[in-house]
């Protein structure tokens, strides 16, 4: 037997930690959030990029797969062992967008995407990942550091983002409005 299907369908649910789930339902939307942020962060890594940034999205993936361990362990109310999230994971990715932040002097208003093509994966990233804190925020019992942690990413994106263009001498713009 195959173990990627069945061959039967699955009707719209999948079967995760011995339970049937929707896959319309909220949770089944957070974790699918994650894992394609997780994913669109790994394709950014594996574009040409420097090897601080590389760094980053790669610490980056490594929290989000614990992000997704304890959110698939809320929403399917299981009792296994997951890592467990403290501050000091916010604490630290604060500390990267100050470093990063304080090599760009201020910023205001928005940034027309696109001078070059990795500030404009990480931008799109960024709105990938209010869209998966957005989804997260859905959930009855959301932690407080896993939003915490997932409000902070889109500044980092957003942050590393405009560092990338830097680095490349690419002067980006403000919406002409």
């Amino acid at each position: 037997m195959n173990i990627y299907y069945t061959g039967k369908g699955d009707k719209g649910k999948s079967f995760v930690c011995h339970q049937t789930m929707a896959k319309t339902s909220a949770g089944m939307e957070a974790m699918g959030e994650l894992d394609e942020l997780n994913s669109l962060i790994g394709l950014i890594r594996s574009q040409k990029a420097p090897a601080d940034i590389k760094n980053i999205l790669k610490a980056i993936q490594e929290n989000l797969f614990l992000i997704q361990a304890n959110v698939a362990r809320m929403v399917f109310k299981e009792k296994f062992a997951v890592p467990v999230l403290n501050k000091d994971i916010v604490k630290k990715m604060e500390k990267v967008i100050d470093l990063y932040a304080g090599k760009l002097g201020t910023q205001k208003g928005f940034i027309v995407s696109g001078e070059n093509e990795l500030s404009a994966w990480l931008d799109y990233a960024r709105a990938v990942a209010r869209r998966t804190e957005r989804s997260i925020l859905g959930l009855k019992k959301a932690d407080a550091v896993i939003l915490a942690y997932l409000n902070r990413l889109s500044s980092l994106l957003f942050v590393l983002a405009r560092a990338v263009s830097k680095r490349y001498n690419k002067k980006e713009a403000n919406p002409s409005y």
